[in-house]
């Protein structure tokens, strides 16, 4: 009370209040300003008159589910074939964070995880021997399609009849 009084009068500015050592604070996280993570409370992220209907909130949860899911299918059968397979399968669990606490909490993980590598990815011992690796790779490769032609000429190996 004697806070509010000063906040008033211009003195002290009244205290936030400071969660307890058990506390635990459930979020995803959110924009990145001056070096400083903003952070999202996780659960539904639906207008206000969607949840307050307990019927339409759960049918807006089957919807987003199912679009989620026909995102995710279509990202898995882009896998073998041609297409962004990754990409779509990880928009498609975007769509499910929207609404589920389960899928922003796997994105919230693999955002991390991203993170992480990419850091150990700048790191020039790591990037050193990425190269060498690649580089010896690519040799063996040269090395053997050489052999190959040097055999066998420029034919394509479903036409050698030996």
């Amino acid at each position: 009370m004697n806070a509010e009084r000063d906040a008033r009068d211009g003195g002290a500015a009244p205290a936030a209040p400071v969660a307890d050592a058990g506390d635990r604070t459930d979020s995803v996280t959110g924009e990145v300003t001056e070096g400083v993570t903003k952070e999202r409370d996780l659960g539904s992220r639906a207008p206000g008159f969607i949840k307050a209907s307990r019927a339409l909130h759960l049918s807006w949860q089957v919807g987003v589910f199912v679009v989620g899911l026909a995102v995710v299918v279509a990202g898995i059968i882009m896998l073998p074939l041609p297409g962004p397979g990754w990409l779509v399968i990880f928009g498609g669990m975007a769509i499910w964070a929207t609404e589920f606490v389960w899928a922003q909490l796997v994105l919230r993980w693999t955002r991390r995880k991203v993170t992480e590598a990419a850091q150990r990815a700048l790191d020039p011992k790591v990037r050193r021997r990425n190269i060498i690796l690649t580089s010896v790779g690519l040799v063996i490769i040269a090395v053997l399609v050489g052999i190959y032609v040097w055999k066998f000429g420029i034919t394509m190996p479903w036409k050698i009849h030996e």
